[in-house]
This record gives C-alpha cells, structure tokens and sequence, in this order.
C-alpha cells in the first residue's frame, strides 16, 4: 500500500507565497520513476487537476496557475512539492497530491492510484 501525506497548507494574505509538500515513494515497484500530481478542490466542486510532473521531470500546469506555481520532486528524499506565489482568493482550497502507476502523466483524476489527505491553503484578500 502506499501512503501520501501532504503538508504545508496554511492561512496566508493574497499575493503571498506557500511551499506543499507530499512524502510519497514516486517510483514503481519495479524501481521506474512515475507520475506525480497536485489537485485541489473546494467543498461543492469537483477536484480539479493543477500540475503533473512526469517520471522523466517534465512538468505541466493547469490555465489558471498562470505561473505562478512550480511543481518538483525530489526522489532522493521521495517527496513531492509545489511552490505557490502570488497566491489569489481563488486559490483557496485543499490540495491533495497522488501518484500514478506509469511514467506519463494525464491530467484526470481516474489517471491515479494513490491520494493523500489533503492539506488547507486558505488566501484572504
């Protein structure tokens, strides 16, 4: 079984910044590297895909990021971040990230096999 567990998630001011981070083994069980996710979701709406990073290190981002946030992983240490800046009102949600079971990456959610529980951004204006 594998677990995620995401942290980082806080309360901050609009334009701020805030780094989440998963610990999550990122690799297979054969030992390949795969893809790796954030989604975010506020209560009412369904969760919605932000950024992948795919087993080869390329990185994709959802329109509304606009920039502003930079997903990473760090294999050695098996965690997965995502910086946010600039953060906006409508940023405010829980952030989960999950794993997939394959290199590429795809940005719906029946793609990943394994969620964390989720970690709060809340951004006042």
């Amino acid at each position: 079984q594998v677990h995620l567990v995401e942290s980082g998630g806080d309360s901050v001011q609009a334009g701020g910044s805030l780094r989440l981070s998963c610990e999550a083994p990122g690799y297979s069980s054969s030992g390949n590297r795969i893809c790796m996710a954030w989604f975010r979701q506020v209560p009412g709406n369904k969760r919605e895909w932000a950024a992948t990073i795919t087993g080869d290190g390329q990185t994709d981002y959802a329109d509304y990021v606009e920039g502003r946030f930079t997903i990473s992983r760090d294999d050695a240490k098996n965690i997965l971040y995502l910086q946010m800046d600039s953060l906006k009102p409508t940023d405010t949600a829980m952030y989960y990230c999950a794993q997939s079971r394959l290199r590429w990456c795809e940005a719906h959610l029946n793609f990943y096999a394994y969620w964390g529980q989720g970690t709060q951004v809340t951004v006042s204006s």
